[in-house]
């Protein structure tokens, strides 16, 4: 479209910046930067809402679930400047990602910024940030999908009513702050499920035995595989409780005795060949990424989560670098596939094309994405070493990896052979057989370009790696070298991952591309999910959450049912299934058709043992509570013969999180219990006070403390506890350890704060330690000091020094930048990323961005330093809260026909 001046309206600064150089000078592109509407939270409704039906959710529940929207505080500049911009604009194009989030942002758009009803509206779709893509969208408009709206509207309300309505009951019943939600309850309970196999998992011993042989083509080595007739139990014969599985009832478990003594039978007997096999071996190639499948790929390959993969892609897509990151479908456009076949013939070779083009299916019925598979932008791929000076970091190697599975995808099968031997093994009676197994890779195919990685293995009993087999014949007799006896304990099955939780989850249908990484991410920031490593370790919280959930609220934490609303939500999408009546049956159905609905399972809760729900037993007396200031371990009163006495003072240790819940055995709770029981270290006694001194192991830490005297009877009666003075304490500092602090550095504690001496106003400068470390104060002037050690040390001088210099956000001096990124765009400054109190920020001396506690200093490039400055400026400064007025405020606006949305003025 030509003539006049055209608003084009998308979510990030980042996608305005590169569609704005496609097209021409009349088109203003602007950023939304996101959603710009929500449900509010009740306490932020209107007064005279908040009594109304709006008043619990934001949404009317007895009117088809009218929700009220609200301009988020922080979109208020945005919308305005929106508003600004569609004053001078002949066309408003809404270019909104396409899919269910997207289009909602859309539809927010058009009903807050009210274009003139003259004004054309059309809604701009595409899957990549190229000009043919972007030029052709404006040539191709259409409406905005309102079954697509219904659907993301849909999952906004569920997800509010599920919230509102559970988590008040966890506040209840567990401690306070916690949070249910729709798909995060389900994604932690698989988690916590798999904790649970562990505690109840038995480890079973068994043995095997490793041969060496020699033949004419070298020597390889082979497994016992049979003894006596009998074959030899592997790890995977077991179940968890360490019983061999049913069908493995026939299999002999060697022991440590029982392999020695076969050993010793067969060391130096001849090894005769009895079977040889040889078959063609074939792989193909995976299919190309998905968002669940470069999630897990870049978990395995990259050590990205899945939050920070979803970032990076987001930037990689938004600079036009591949086509849309939120999908579920493995297919490639026809222009994709030439670009893959051209590109693999080009840099590998005509024979690692395949004569036809590779075409893949999705294995998932729920797949319902319309967008092409994940892939290089264009119809003409940029290798990796034609951006190597475009990208760095994480978006360089994101972009590699995105581009060699699109590559791999469309070449040759690998080929191969592959060959296994048998050998029996015969003497004193005693008969065994070994198996070798070797893959020879003789055309490597797609695997010239990539191969998929896997997940590590339960069982790592796989041989068949790319080993090739000396030539052999049957009857042939081998020299045996050396037969090795090695012992084995079967292993729990193991903790997810990110990658392995975003696959756990798509497998069972649950949730969609679009919210995986914020689930994953959403567990762990609410603390039900804790990271060791790679592995993901449910807290003690999640365990008493989940527990609850299941008992009482099960059909909302069942995986079947979770996924079954995904599906729900699919129909509505496509046009099939009205959103009022879903809700209602979900929210309010009194069970007669179907599940109970919602409310009534709430409103007819009953009692809830809260005591049970936080309990868990650990064995021989000890239980763990999880209780309102953290999880502890208890063990009821007993006398000398072990007997419960009946109003004794149980027992009690707090248990911190570097104890995974699979850790926590018997043993080590009589040790937490020991701990706790002790009354301390005794380190002497302080000279000027005469009282004993101590060193103790706390809730928050190891620290030092007092003891005083008991407190003399006045008239017959105790002095109360709110009376009696207090002991002085101290923490340690982190120089010090508990088991090697002396008295002399517990005074030096308790004397703290230390007076460094006085200023010539008579104000008092005083040394000490604080949540932030060491520290001066001077009235109410503080300055950091940088060592624990200068707290004993400093003197008047050099404290009057620290002072003398300009304060610097609390510290003595100003630190270095942590990484220095370049010139930013629009300030024209240098951008640098510093050192914080709160941690490391972005700043170009004006505008400051922090860090996520995901995101780390050394992978943040210059492109998304200044993605994310130009985002921080969009949303415009803090605004400071406005004072009470007595006015009173506006009526919330009339109802409309039932098929409008309630909305808040702008």
């Amino acid at each position: 479209m030509t003539g006049g001046r055209h608003l084009v309206i998308v979510e990030s600064p980042a996608k305005a910046r590169t569609i704005g150089r496609y097209l021409g000078d009349e088109y203003d592109v602007k950023a939304s930067v996101g959603h710009i509407r929500d449900i509010p939270v009740p306490r932020d409704l209107p007064a005279e809402m908040k009594k109304g039906p709006y008043g619990k959710f934001g949404v009317d529940v007895e009117n088809d679930f009218d929700p009220y929207y609200i301009v988020s505080p922080d979109k208020k500049k945005t919308v305005a400047d929106l508003k600004k911009s569609l004053k001078d604009a002949d066309t408003l194009y809404l270019a909104t990602d396409e899919d269910r989030e997207g289009e909602a942002i859309a539809w927010h758009l058009l009903e807050t910024l009210k274009p003139k009803k003259s004004l054309p509206v059309k809604r701009m779709v595409f899957h990549e940030i190229t000009r043919d893509a972007i030029l052709g969208a404006l040539e191709n408009t259409r409406e905005i999908d309102t079954d697509l709206v219904d659907a993301q509207e849909t999952r906004r309300i569920l997800d509010r009513l599920v919230g509102f309505e559970l988590s008040p009951v966890l506040w209840r019943k567990i401690k306070p702050s916690l949070s249910a939600g729709r798909v995060q309850s389900v994604a932690t309970r698989l988690v916590v499920e798999r904790e649970r196999e562990r505690m109840a998992f038995v480890a079973a011993d068994y043995w095997d035995v490793t041969g060496t042989f020699a033949a004419d083509g070298g020597q390889f080595t082979a497994k016992i595989a049979t003894v006596d007739g009998a074959r030899v139990a592997t790890g995977s014969d077991f179940a968890d409780d360490g019983s061999l599985k049913p069908k493995a009832a026939e299999a002999t478990v060697l022991t440590e005795e029982s392999t020695r003594v076969l050993v010793e039978a067969l060391t130096d007997a001849p090894a005769r060949v009895t079977a040889l096999d040889s078959k063609p071996y074939t792989r193909r190639p995976a299919a190309p990424f998905t968002t669940s499948s470069l999630q897990q790929e870049a978990s395995r390959k990259l050590r990205l989560g899945a939050r920070q993969a979803m970032r990076v892609a987001q930037s990689l897509y938004e600079n036009g670098y591949i086509t849309y990151m939120r999908t579920d479908s493995v297919t490639l456009s026809g222009e994709a596939i030439r670009a893959s076949r051209a590109q693999a013939a080009e840099l590998y070779g005509a024979q690692y094309v395949p004569d036809k083009p590779r075409h893949y299916q999705n294995k998932s019925q729920a797949a319902q994405e319309a967008h092409e598979a994940i892939r290089p932008a264009g119809d003409h791929f940029r290798t990796p070493a034609e951006v190597a000076g475009q990208l760095s970091g994480d978006e360089f190697r994101l972009y590699e990896l995105i581009w060699k599975r699109t590559v791999a995808s469309q070449m040759a099968d690998a080929k191969g052979t592959t060959s296994t031997v048998e050998l029996l093994l015969e003497r004193e009676g005693r008969r065994a057989t070994f198996r070798a197994a070797g893959t020879v890779i003789t055309f490597r195919g797609f695997l010239a370009a990539y191969e998929e990685g896997r997940d590590a293995s339960r069982y790592g009993n796989d041989e068949t790696g790319d080993k090739r087999l000396p030539q052999m014949e049957e009857g042939q007799e081998l020299a045996t070298r050396e037969l090795t006896p090695d012992g084995h304990s079967t292993t729990p099955p193991p903790r997810f991952t990110e990658a392995s939780l975003v696959r756990a989850l798509e497998e069972r249908g649950i949730g969609r591309p679009s919210t995986y990484a914020s689930t994953v991410a959403t567990v762990q920031d609410r603390g039900y999910v804790l990271r060791r490593g790679t592995a993901l370790v449910p807290s003690w919280t999640a365990f008493a959450v989940v527990r609850l959930l299941e008992e009482h609220f099960g059909a909302f934490i069942d995986y079947d049912f979770t996924a079954q609303m995904e599906q729900q939500l699919d129909r509505m999408a496509q046009g099939e299934l009205g959103r009022a009546d879903y809700l209602r049956n979900f929210y309010l159905s009194d069970g007669t058709d179907g599940p109970i609905g919602l409310k009534p399972m709430v409103d007819d809760l009953g009692d809830i043992d809260a005591r049970a729900i936080n309990s868990i037993e650990i064995g021989d007396g000890i239980t763990l509570r999880v209780g309102r200031y953290g999880a502890y371990i208890e063990r009821l009163a007993r006398d000398e013969n072990g007997e419960l006495v009946e109003g004794g003072t149980p027992q009690r240790a707090p248990v911190n999180d570097e104890i995974a819940p699979d850790e926590l055995t018997v043993e080590i709770g009589e040790q937490l219990l020991e701990r706790a029981k002790d009354d301390g270290r005794v380190l002497g006694t302080d000279p000027e006070t005469g009282h004993e001194i101590i060193a103790k192991d706390g809730r928050f830490g190891p620290y030092v403390t007092e003891v005083l005297p008991e407190p003399e009877e006045t008239g017959g009666k105790k002095v109360p506890k709110s009376k009696q003075p207090k002991p002085r304490t101290g923490s340690l500092l982190a120089s010090m350890d508990l088991s090697t602090v002396t008295l002399e550095d517990a005074l030096k504690v308790l004397h703290l704060p230390r007076v460094v001496g006085t200023t010539e106003d008579g104000t008092e400068i005083t040394a000490q330690n604080g949540r932030y470390g060491p520290y001066l104060k001077k009235g109410t002037d503080s300055r950091s000091l940088e060592s624990e050690e200068q707290i004993f040390s400093i003197t008047l001088e050099q404290a009057l020094a620290i002072y003398a210099q300009p304060k610097t956000r609390g510290r003595a001096a100003a630190k270095p930048p942590l990484k220095e990124l370049g010139t930013d765009p629009t300030s024209e400054k240098p951008i640098v990323i510093k050192d914080g109190r709160f941690g490391p920020y972005i700043t170009d001396g004006t505008t400051n961005v922090s860090l996520r506690s995901t995101e780390k200093v050394e992978e943040i490039t210059e492109k998304v330093a200044i993605e994310k400055l130009a985002e921080k400026r969009a949303k415009g400064p803090a605004k400071k809260p406005a004072a009470k007025r007595t006015t009173t405020r506006k009526k919330a606006p009339a109802k409309k026909a039932p098929a409008k949305k309630a909305s808040a003025k702008e």
